[in-house]
């Protein structure tokens, strides 16, 4: 009898657990469903059809990248066209600042209270940065005509600045609260999520641009198929370094009574790409930045060369390539402390009675462990580096589409791989709670019977 009320208790437990899952999955997907709907609604005041045109002719600058990271918002010029770019701006701005204002580090030290002020502060600077590209972008917006002199603003003027900026603005707010609510209420984390899905329907298009231009003599077939078998094998070896760990021995020393044992050996592991697919989406966020301020004050008399530093700062050229793989480098070494605090991990160890072969507890074992980490940071980001700027130096010869470049293909693998992580933990925890569940309930019935 009892055997059956286990068999239905675990039963009912899967059955929860599953039901929690589905539940999380289906609101990630009506998010990113709310989002794409998103993308197709137009702020008022723009001709639509010149808007594409100017996009077309600026695939390959950094007009395309941005297209490409709201998920063709920009191009439709829609209320999601800044995306979250201004909330990840954001983001790293608070960061290093967390670490260099005094103010900032005690808060970051009062934990769950001090979290959620830097979360107000960057809500705040989130505003203020999405006020000032949303009014630099519309501002250019209504200097520009597409070819053969069409307009994409009709009728320019403050009414059509004030109503673009506050939708931006309001549309920027609105997918930073999206993202908040599928982190908390769904899997993964919402913001790469939201990038994720912008850049991944994107994908078809550029597949069909390819088969296209092979269509129409101005790609080779065989070059078109080597581009196909790049961007698969670049695929199976940004999988293959994200997996990859480099890991340090330990040793537990296991104590009974008054003698120890024998010690248990274990390993820490230590990723070789860390910081994940951050430093990218940090350093294009950056990248970005100077368009808008050029387009804001560029015109002025005596900021022309802000016009002009912006047109260097566009895919292909060499000054974009620098600045971005400093960026890429700089973030991949900084968001790695922050996330691994070598002084931390060893006053851990040492609590834990554990050692690493050959060093000494302390002050050793941090140095140690903050050796390896540099190494292997070193390493990460030089893989984020180069998958980052392969296609620029692909397009030096031949023009491939942004959807299947370095920084939209990492993203896209680096964000599914993260989901599928979280899901299969959420998986796993749901096993442990129905297991712990079940031998409560039997020590529950056998402390029953000894009291009888």
């Amino acid at each position: 009898m009892s055997s059956r009320q286990d068999q239905v208790e675990k039963l009912l437990g899967n059955k929860k657990g599953l039901s929690e899952l589905k539940s999380r999955i289906l609101f990630v997907i009506g998010a990113l469903i709310i989002f794409r709907m998103g993308t197709f609604l137009p702020v008022p005041g723009v001709n639509p059809a010149a808007m594409a045109e100017l996009l077309q002719q600026n695939e390959g600058g950094l007009l395309g990248m941005f297209n490409m990271f709201s998920g063709g918002a920009l191009g439709r010029y829609s209320i999601f066209a800044l995306g979250v770019m201004p909330y990840i701006t954001a983001s790293i701005i608070m960061q290093i600042l967390s670490h260099t204002v005094p103010a900032l580090r005690e808060l970051k030290k009062e934990g769950e209270t001090g979290r959620r002020k830097t979360t107000q502060y960057t809500r705040y600077f989130t505003i203020i940065l999405a006020v000032v590209q949303s009014f630099g972008i519309t501002s250019a917006l209504q200097t520009f005509e597409a070819q053969g002199g069409v307009t994409i603003v009709p009728e320019p003027g403050f009414g059509f600045l004030f109503t673009a900026t506050v939708s931006l603005t309001g549309g920027t707010m609105f997918l930073m609260w999206l993202g908040e609510q599928i982190t908390e209420r769904g899997i993964g984390n919402g913001i790469s999520l939201i990038i994720f899905s912008g850049i991944v329907v994107g994908l078809p298009g550029a597949v069909y641009s390819v088969f296209q231009a092979i269509s129409e003599g101005q790609m080779n077939a065989l070059v078109g198929l080597l581009l196909m078998v790049l961007a698969l094998a670049l695929t199976a070896f940004i999988v293959f370094v994200e997996r990859g760990q480099r890991r340090i021995t330990m040793q537990f020393a296991r104590r009974g009574g008054r003698q120890a044992t024998q010690a248990q050996t274990s390993y820490l592991p230590m990723k070789v790409n860390m910081s994940g697919v951050i430093p990218v989406i940090f350093a294009s966020s950056l990248v970005l930045f100077p368009g808008s301020i050029a387009s804001i004050v560029g015109q002025s008399k005596g900021f022309e060369w802000l016009t002009d530093l912006a047109q260097q700062l566009t895919p292909g050229n060499t000054l974009y390539m620098i600045f971005f793989g400093v960026l890429i480098v700089g973030f991949a070494f900084f968001y790695t402390a922050l996330t691994f605090n070598a002084d931390e991990t060893a006053d851990n160890l040492k609590r834990q009675s554990a050692v690493i072969p050959g060093i000494r507890p302390g002050k050793q074992t941090s140095a140690y462990l903050d050796g390896v980490l540099t190494r292997v940071t070193f390493w990460g980001a030089m893989y984020l580096l180069g998958v980052s700027l392969l296609p620029d130096l692909i397009n030096q010869f031949v023009t491939i589409p942004f959807a299947l470049g370095g920084t939209g293909l990492l993203i896209v693998v680096v964000v599914a791989m993260d989901f599928m992580a979280q899901l299969q933990n959420h998986l796993v925890s749901q096993q442990y709670d129905s297991v712990l569940k079940k031998t409560n309930i039997k020590n529950y019935r056998r402390s029953n019977k000894i009291r009888r």
